[in-house]
């Protein structure tokens, strides 16, 4: 009999894990395969913790893993993919906004159907506030056109993957992660299923607006280089357009005879050619943030406690 592994990431979630272990457990009855649980505990400050020692101390297929601080879900995704003994691997919240239902499905697509990966993607984002799913959109939008790995719009963290596709996932040891674009980068034959938006079942979310922001910007940076050429464009643009200006006063006065007025001028260009100069040192200051935090080598993550 086949093994999945749950991999089950939570920060502050002490509500949701005994809710969606019940909820687990109804919506997956009398499927064919043996499941294993690990919960990674990414620094919380409430008893989510102690939570999954009573799980644990209940159910021997449960396992956890406590982070000696909070290193983020990107880094409890990593870590709970490393810890595992499945033959397939599935990501899971803990809110139960993924629902357990589809990993029947899941299942069958990789068994009967030959896929690699059977992901998950929102169709709607009903209950999320309006100008956080238009960035939202606007990203998915972005990062395609300026990218070449395809990142699905709505794609959840929530998919079964072979373990073949975990191990290749795994050997991409980067410390600034943006797994919805490794997932893609790594290939494999990924079917997608689709659903509606479910709230949360206990709990807030940990993502707020700034949160994503800057993550949106991670993705951006560890999959395209575009903001690059963009910066040399913009250089090369504002040369020309200096040239032309150059060119047209100086006629201007031989021609007309009409002077230049100096001073407003020249503040709005020193001010204008000041921020795109700021704007281009930025993106280079992103690109080599990035460079300089790998180069160190340090840990994904750092386990205080395990079982």
């Amino acid at each position: 009999m086949k093994k999945i592994s749950i991999v089950v990431p939570c920060y502050n979630e002490e509500e949701a894990i005994p809710l969606f272990y019940e909820a687990f457990l109804k919506e997956t009855s009398g499927m064919p395969v043996e499941f294993e649980f690990v919960f990674v505990d990414d620094g919380s400050r409430d008893a989510t913790l102690p939570a999954m020692e009573a799980l644990h101390e209940r159910d021997e297929r449960v396992h956890y893993i406590s982070f000696s601080r909070n290193f983020g879900k990107e880094s409890a995704m990593f870590a709970g993919m490393e810890n595992t003994t499945g033959d397939y691997v599935a990501i899971m919240d803990v809110d139960l906004q993924d629902p357990p239902a589809l990993l029947k499905d899941m299942l069958h697509g990789i068994e009967e159907e030959g896929y690699d990966c059977v992901a998950s993607r929102r169709v709607t984002r009903s209950g999320e506030p309006k100008i956080r799913s238009f960035f939202a959109r606007a990203f998915y939008r972005l990062i395609n056109k300026i990218s070449q790995t395809e990142i699905v719009d709505g794609a959840r963290d929530f998919r079964l993957m072979t373990r073949q596709m975990v191990d290749s996932i795994l050997s991409l040891r980067e410390v600034s992660r943006f797994s919805k674009g490794l997932f893609s980068w790594v290939g494999f034959k990924t079917k997608w299923l689709e659903y509606e938006n479910i709230e949360r079942v206990a709990g807030e979310t940990k993502w707020s607006f700034w949160k994503l922001l800057l993550y949106s910007i991670d993705g951006i940076i560890g999959f395209s280089t575009a903001p690059l050429a963009i910066a040399s464009i913009a250089g090369v643009v504002f040369c020309i357009a200096a040239f032309l200006m150059l060119l047209f006063f100086f006629f201007k006065t031989i021609l007309f005879g009409d002077p230049v007025a100096g001073f407003p001028a020249t503040i709005c260009i020193v001010l204008l050619l000041g921020g795109i100069q700021l704007f281009c040192i930025g993106i280079l200051g992103q690109y080599l943030s990035k460079t300089y935090l790998e180069t160190k080598n340090r840990p994904i993550y750092i386990i205080r406690r395990k079982a």
